[in-house]
């Protein structure tokens, strides 16, 4: 359909326009009405009333001179004609046209008239260049009919009908449209100006620039679009942000260990050594830095598949205790070289559905993080306790806090939240945007305060059995 290609401004002037042209027929038939159902009626019940007024004047008298000079008398002081004749025949020598192209009385006419009955005769007489309405009366006397009469008016045209109606419709008119006009213009311009602008930023947008930004003058419809746009363009430029930092910080954990294994290589290659312990040690630099990149990818497909619904989790009972319990004794080499004591309040006998793999993760990752930014010779707290129809994991450490506006970015693909944090202590920074991911698809929840008087507290809140088992 043609419509459908209309442009959306297109469509609003055609919509326009149509209502004016309906508008405008409106009026026509209206006015139309006005003259062929007010006008034309009143006409016709006035004419009738007039003549059977005029005809009971002289039922059973005589047609005499005298009545037929009150008559004539009537037909030149009223607005109607009138003609008085004595019998049918006679009328066509006082009134010699046609009606609608036909004789004014025909036989069934006359029948009507005989039987007293009154005929109304209404049509266009080319003569005139008029419509009539008329009507023939009969005049009954003592004897029968004695006469007839013929009363009827010419039309005026409709224009004449309302000629003095005119110059209001005029006036009234310009004013319709000068105020429609005025209308439309301003609903033109809060409406498309709007809309142009956010073609015109759409387009800068597909181009890659997300920051402009539109102002909301008002909280229609087009200001709710606009509104959404500018939220639009908050969050992707946010993302482009993101993922210009993504890919920073991915190009800068490869680039290091990819330097220490090609400058280790090249140094072996050369044998630039000074023992065969030195370049044993090359090697095992060259191992650590594959491991670590290795990993580094492993953790990035893994975090991918989990955000994706990719990895499918082995649900199954877990004991929780037992398998929190074996991810501490991993880290008993770390907190002893760091002199740490570690709190433990764990409730025995809990329970839940999961994938035993990815729980001990989500310990292992959070634990790892308490302990690397701990200080030394200080404590780690540790719960694991069953709260209503969950089961919470805390674990608390005082070390480098984590600034407020950081928390909210905690979980992040390479996010730290110190950027001066070396190889050793700083990690990647996707250990907690797996726990998170991992958190999510068991239906638990994730959070991390970080406060100087409380220290820095992670806690992951996963849905307990409806049942102890």
């Amino acid at each position: 359909m043609k419509w459908l290609k209309f442009t959306f401004s297109k469509k609003i002037v055609l919509l326009l326009f149509s209502s004016i042209g309906i508008t405008i027929l409106f009026s026509f038939f209206f006015l139309h009405y006005l003259y062929s159902n007010l006008y034309l009626s009143s006409i016709e019940e006035s004419v009738i009333y007039q003549g059977q007024r005029t005809a009971s004047h002289y039922h059973y008298g005589e047609l005499s001179d005298e009545i037929i000079e009150k008559i004539q008398w009537y037909n030149i002081v009223s607005e109607y004609e009138v003609i008085v004749v004595d019998d049918l025949d006679e009328l066509s020598s006082y009134f010699p046209y046609q009606v609608n192209y036909a004789t004014l009385v025909d036989e069934k006419d006359r029948d009507s008239l005989d039987s007293g009955q009154y005929v109304l005769k209404e049509g266009f007489v080319e003569e005139l260049n008029r419509e009539i309405i008329g009507a023939i009366f009969p005049i009954k006397g003592e004897q029968g009919l004695i006469g007839f009469i013929y009363i009827y008016v010419p039309l005026a045209a409709i224009q004449d009908v309302f000629r003095e109606s005119i110059p209001i419709l005029i006036i009234f008119g310009t004013l319709f449209f000068l105020i429609l006009f005025l209308i439309v213009n301003r609903f033109w311009k809060s409406l498309f100006h709007p809309l142009n602008k956010l073609q015109h930023h759409a387009n800068e947008v597909s181009r890659g620039n997300y920051s402009n930004r539109l102002e909301i003058n008002n909280n229609d419809e087009i200001g709710q679009l606009t509104k959404a746009f500018n939220t639009m363009s908050d969050s992707l430029e946010q993302q482009e942000e993101r993922k210009k930092e993504f890919t920073s910080n991915v190009v800068h954990e490869l680039r290091t260990p990819l330097t220490y294994i090609g400058g280790y290589t090249e140094a072996l290659k050369q044998k630039i050594y000074t023992s065969p312990e030195e370049a044993q040690s090359y090697l095992s630099t060259i191992e650590k830095e594959t491991k670590r990149l290795n990993k580094l990818i492993n953790d990035l497909i893994e975090l991918n598949h989990l955000q994706e619904d990719f990895y499918k989790l082995d649900i199954q009972p877990i004991a929780l205790a037992q398998l929190l319990t074996d991810t501490i004794e991993l880290f008993t080499i770390k907190s002893t070289e760091k002199e740490l004591v570690l709190k433990l309040n764990i409730q025995e006998d809990l329970i839940i559905m999961g994938d035993p793999q990815r729980i001990q993760q989500v310990f292992y990752n959070v634990l790892d993080n308490a302990i690397k930014y701990s200080n030394s010779k200080g404590s780690i707290t540790i719960d694991l306790i069953n709260i209503k129809d969950s089961i919470q994991f805390k674990v608390t450490n005082y070390g480098i806090l984590i600034k407020q506006d950081d928390i909210e970015r905690i979980g992040e693909r390479f996010f730290r939240t110190d950027k001066a944090r070396n190889r050793t202590t700083g990690g990647t920074g996707l250990g907690l945007s797996i726990v998170k991911e991992i958190t999510r698809l068991h239906g638990g929840t994730f959070d991390i305060k970080s406060l100087s008087s409380e220290g820095t507290t992670v806690t992951v809140q996963l849905p307990g059995l409806k049942e102890e088992v």
